[in-house]
Formats: C-alpha cells, sequence, structure tokens
C-alpha cells in the first residue's frame, strides 16, 4: 500500500529488426530501436539506437547510445554517446558528448547543462507571439 503511482524506469521497449513504425513514441522507461521509426521520441528513459536502427524525427531522452541512423533533432539530458557505426543527419543538444572515431555528424551542437524540458507535443506546437509594438528584426 505504502508504493506511490510514478512508474519505474525498468520498462525496455524494444522495435525489432523489420519492424517499421509511423507515428510519435512517449514513455516513461528505456526504449531500444533495431527497426525503423518514422515519428518522434519522447522518454524520461534512455534511446538506443541500434546498428539496424533508424528514426526520422525527433529524439528528446535522459541518455542515449547511437549506432544507427537518425534524421532529425537529438536533445539528450546528460550523455550522448555516438558509436563508431552512428549516422546522425540533424542538430544535437545535450549536456555531455562521447564521439567514437568513425562517426558521422552532419549538423549543429548545442552543449549545455540545462536539460530538456519534457513537453507533450500540445506544448510544442504552442507559438510564443511578440509583444505589442515589439516586431521580430527580419
Amino acid at each position: 500500500m505504502g508504493k506511490n503511482n510514478e512508474s519505474e524506469n525498468n520498462a525496455i521497449n524494444l522495435l525489432g529488426i523489420g519492424t517499421e513504425i509511423t507515428g510519435d513514441i512517449t514513455s516513461n522507461g528505456d526504449i531500444r530501436i533495431d527497426g525503423i521509426l518514422i515519428g518522434n521520441i519522447v522518454t524520461k528513459g534512455k534511446v538506443v539506437i541500434g546498428e539496424t536502427g533508424k528514426v526520422k524525427g525527433e529524439i528528446t531522452c535522459k541518455n542515449s547510445d547511437v549506432s544507427g541512423n537518425i534524421d532529425g533533432k537529438i536533445v539528450v539530458s546528460q550523455l550522448l554517446s555516438l558509436k563508431v557505426s552512428a549516422n546522425i543527419n540533424g542538430d544535437i543538444q545535450t549536456n555531455k558528448l562521447s564521439i567514437e572515431p568513425g562517426s558521422k555528424f552532419t549538423g549543429n551542437c548545442n552543449m549545455s547543462d540545462e536539460g530538456p524540458i519534457f513537453q507533450t507535443s500540445e506544448e510544442k506546437t504552442k507559438k510564443i507571439k511578440p509583444e505589442k509594438g515589439k516586431e521580430p528584426v527580419k
């Protein structure tokens, strides 16, 4: 009875070789991708992209090991490890970055102590309007 309602981060979600999913994934646990995902991932756990894994979309997580392909932005609040077979085409935002020789990365990298804010997709789509009389500089 003394157990709280928060789920543990020991759940492991697997997208296996030969599986293709189109859609967004939201989880509190770890995720491993060995198949193909066309969509976004948001998790408070770790994301592992295996050598055969391909993601086309945005990834937001706590930690990540990448050996496969990512076409999109990856936001990691702690450590991002790019393995020798990693291929990223998109921006990186992380606190710590480890890159093995042979991995490929095309995009911008922003390293800071500020981790990502885990937002719902509704919050991500809200746009900030400029204050009245203060138009953006073109």
